[in-house]
Formats: structure tokens, C-alpha cells, sequence
């Protein structure tokens, strides 16, 4: 079964500041992993409760959030590896 994917508004506005090649490549990437999700990401340490995961494409990673009942990927946040985790 496919997931499907969702953006949340932090997550375009993060896309559209990056430049168009590599947006396209984090979007094809995400689309990409839609079948099996979990093979292509890592849980982030740290959340306990409501864990988030990050996808590697490149230097740039994604923050991801995995909804199982809903068959749904949620795309948190996206940017450059040396800054991305600052807040997790």
C-alpha cells in the first residue's frame, strides 16, 4: 500500500528557498519512498512520544513525520544538514 504525502505550510516555504534543482530532487526523492517508507529514513533521538524521522538526500535532509493509520507522510521541515536538527 502507498503512502501519500502532505506538506505543511514550513515545509513548501522551506522548498521554495532552496534552489530548484535540489527542491526537485527532495521531491522526487519523498515521492519516491512512498511504498516503504520506513527503509528509506531514520527516527530522530531524542522524541520519545510522538517520534519524527529524517530523510537524506544529499546534504539536505527532511523532517518527516509517518502517520501509519492514515497511510500518510507528512513533510515537516526541510534544509541544509548543518542547521536542520537545531531544534530537535
Amino acid at each position: 500500500m502507498s503512502y501519500k504525502v502532505n506538506y505543511t505550510s514550513k515545509g513548501k516555504r522551506d522548498l521554495k528557498k532552496l534552489p530548484l534543482d535540489v527542491a526537485q530532487s527532495i521531491i522526487l526523492s519523498i515521492n519516491g519512498i512512498k511504498d516503504d517508507p520506513y527503509s528509506y529514513v531514520k527516527k530522530i533521538k531524542g522524541i520519545k512520544k510522538h517520534p519524527l524521522y529524517t530523510h537524506r538526500v544529499g546534504e539536505y535532509r527532511v523532517i518527516l513525520d509517518i502517520l501509519d493509520n492514515h497511510l500518510l507522510i507528512i513533510v515537516i521541515e526541510t534544509g541544509h544538514r548543518s542547521k536542520i536538527y537545531r531544534k530537535y
